[in-house]
């Protein structure tokens, strides 16, 4: 009978042992194992992944460098990232980017602890520097309707993700790549294109910063410019706002660089960015950058502008451009346009990080 309940006894604790997976040291004391913790406070070392949903939509994976299947928002926290940005359309084709899917992906970067960059497009599409064309429902607008129209976007987007309880909105972008305004318009009376009516310009741009105020006060509004590496085309565009007294707290810059270039554009921009927080008082933040994912000069490049920016008191931080993008992958909208894939993310064609996340590490 001894011997029967001695046997019950072990094969209970090895029972329990299978169960928990715990193990006993010597003096009888576990030691859980710790859950890894991530600061994401300070300098914000981001990336805009507005694609996201429609790649998981389109079954592609993502990995770590052991090879296992990780979500992606998570293997970027692993890799050194602490913040997301993530653009806005009106009423895209597909509903991607639209602001059902922007809340979508807005509430699962905050469960992670992301600090958010909303980029509002003011477009149904792509807003940059060659196109900024006015959302099919906004057309024939006068200009005041043009700014109501602007203010109650805004608000309604970011409203929305508020009710969903998302509180991480750090920077919101009135406007994107804005190199010559936006809301271009046939109608020089209506249109936002700098170069024909700037007073439009700034109209619009203050229509989106006073609503962002409304409903995320302690949210910076950034008017965004391409090309970072030249100050004529930078220093044109906001002496312009600043002259028809726009509103906007933070100075948004794309750089783009190539392997014949990367370092004078890396130290063009790394002085811009002085130059432009001394005239006009305001901090930087570099919104956009990529590179060739396949270049062997895109991990200096970013080591040489994350090092630059973490050294000027008045840079906020970098964003790297849809890094998750790889082998050839494209959205739906590209397909339709004509495009050929994109090809500057930060991802080999195995789905991993590559080295230029060495930056934020």
């Amino acid at each position: 009978m001894k011997n029967i309940l001695g046997k019950a006894i072990l094969l209970a604790t090895a029972l329990l042992f299978s169960i928990t997976g715990t193990s006993c040291s010597n003096d009888d004391n576990t030691t859980p194992e710790k859950e890894k913790t991530y600061d994401m406070s300070g300098f914000a070392k981001g990336a805009d992944v507005s694609w996201l949903t429609e790649m998981e939509k389109d079954g592609v994976k993502f990995y770590n460098q052991n090879g296992k299947a990780t979500e992606c928002m998570k293997l970027l926290r692993e890799e050194g990232t602490n913040s997301i940005r993530l653009r806005v359309w009106v009423n895209p084709e597909g509903g991607w980017c639209g602001k059902n899917d922007v809340i979508a992906k807005a509430w699962r970067a905050q469960q992670l602890g992301f600090r958010l960059m909303i980029d509002f497009h003011y477009s149904d599409t792509w807003a940059d520097p060659a196109h900024q064309t006015v959302p099919a429902v906004w057309q024939g607008y006068t200009a005041e309707q043009m700014k109501q129209a602007v203010a109650d976007h805004t608000k309604d987007v970011l409203k929305a993700l508020k009710d969903r309880g998302v509180t991480n909105v750090e920077w919101v972008q009135v406007g994107n790549e804005t190199r010559d305004g936006m809301l271009w318009n046939s109608d020089e009376v209506v249109t936002g294109q700098v170069s024909k009516n700037a007073a439009n310009f700034a109209a619009y741009i203050n229509a989106g910063y006073d609503a962002v105020k409304e409903v995320y006060p302690k949210a910076k509004v950034i008017v965004h410019v391409d090309k970072g590496q030249d100050l004529g085309g930078l220093t044109w565009l906001y002496d312009n706002l600043k002259e028809n007294d726009g509103k906007w707290d933070v100075i948004g810059l794309s750089l783009y660089p190539e392997d014949d270039n990367w370092q004078s554009y890396a130290e063009s921009c790394l002085s811009n960015i002085q130059t432009l927080s001394s005239k006009y008082g305001k901090d930087v933040i570099i919104s956009e950058i990529g590179m060739w994912w396949g270049s062997d000069q895109a991990a200096p490049m970013m080591k040489k502008m994350v090092d630059g920016c973490k050294a000027i008191s008045t840079c906020e931080g970098i964003f790297y451009w849809e890094p998750e993008v790889y082998n050839n992958w494209k959205p739906a909208n590209y397909t339709t346009l004509g495009w050929s894939a994109y090809t500057k993310g930060a991802f080999d064609n195995s789905g991993k990080p590559t080295a230029v996340f060495n930056a934020y590490k």
